[in-house]
C-alpha cells in the first residue's frame, strides 16, 4: 500500500541484505526509478478517495549508486522519518476529528425532536462529553510528540507511537459517533459527515494501527 506510488517518479525500497527476518540489522534502503525493468505498479483507490499503489518487483537490478545510507543499517534513519510521519498524520487525524466533533455539536444544537434540540438529551450529552475529553487527551499527545521531534528528545519515538495510537482510537470513536448522531442523513452523501469516517478508517491503518503502535512502544521500553 504505497501512498501515491502509481505517480511517483522515484521509489524508496527497503530490502533485507543481511541477517534474519525480524532483525533490525541487515536492512538497506535503495532508490529505484519508477520506470526500471522488472517493476510493476497497480493503482489502488482507497475508501477515502485517496490513492495508493501495489508494487511488484521481479528481477529488479540496481547499481551500487542506488544505495541510500549505510549498507545493512537503514532502519534507524528510516524510523526517524516514519516517526515524524506518524506524528504529522496524528495531527491531521486530530484536526479531522475535531472538525467532525464541531459539526456534530452544531447539529445537536440545531436538530429538534419532540419540540426540543436533541443536544438536550442526557444520553447524547454524555457521549459528546466523552468525545470532548478524548480529543483533549489526543491534543496533548500530539503536541508532546511534535515538540519532542522538534527538539530531538530521546523519547520522540515513544511519543510518536503514543500520539498515533491515541489519534487512531479517537478518530475511530469520533467519526463513528458523528455519523450515528447525525442519524439517517449521516449515512448518505447528502451530508458530508461520512467523509470524516472514511478518512479516519484509512488513516488509522496508515503507518501502523493502534496494535502496531502499542507493540512498538512496548519494544522501545524493553518489554
Amino acid at each position: 500500500m504505497v501512498l501515491d506510488g502509481h505517480v511517483a517518479d522515484e521509489l524508496l525500497v527497503l530490502a533485507r541484505t543481511a541477517g534474519a527476518p525480524g532483525e533490525a540489522h541487515g536492512l538497506s534502503l535503495f532508490r529505484l526509478p519508477a520506470g526500471c525493468a522488472g517493476l510493476a505498479r497497480r493503482r489502488l483507490t482507497m475508501v477515502d478517495s485517496r490513492n495508493a499503489a501495489s508494487l511488484q518487483l521481479n528481477g529488479v537490478v540496481v547499481g551500487a549508486d542506488a544505495l541510500l545510507g549505510p549498507l545493512h543499517e537503514a532502519l534507524p534513519a528510516l524510523d526517524k522519518v516514519l516517526d515524524g510521519a506518524r506524528a504529522a498524520l496524528a495531527a491531521e487525524m486530530l484536526g479531522s476529528a475535531q472538525e467532525a466533533f464541531d459539526r456534530t455539536l452544531n447539529y445537536l444544537k440545531m436538530r429538534q425532536q419532540f419540540g426540543v434540540a436533541i443536544g438536550s438529551f442526557q444520553a447524547l450529552k454524555h457521549r459528546a462529553a466523552l468525545m470532548f475529553c478524548e480529543l483533549e487527551l489526543t491534543r496533548s499527545a500530539v503536541r508532546a510528540a511534535l515538540d519532542a521531534l522538534d527538539h530531538q528528545h530521546p523519547d520522540a519515538a515513544l511519543l510518536a507511537c503514543l500520539a498515533k495510537a491515541k489519534a487512531n482510537d479517537t478518530a475511530e470513536l469520533v467519526s463513528a459517533e458523528a455519523v450515528q448522531m447525525h442519524g439517517g442523513i449521516g449515512m448518505t452523501d447528502a451530508e458530508e459527515i461520512g467523509l470524516f469516517l472514511k478518512r479516519a478508517r484509512v488513516a488509522q491503518y496508515t503507518l501502523g494501527d493502534s496494535g502496531f503502535q502499542r507493540a512498538r512502544y512496548a519494544r522501545l521500553k524493553g518489554y
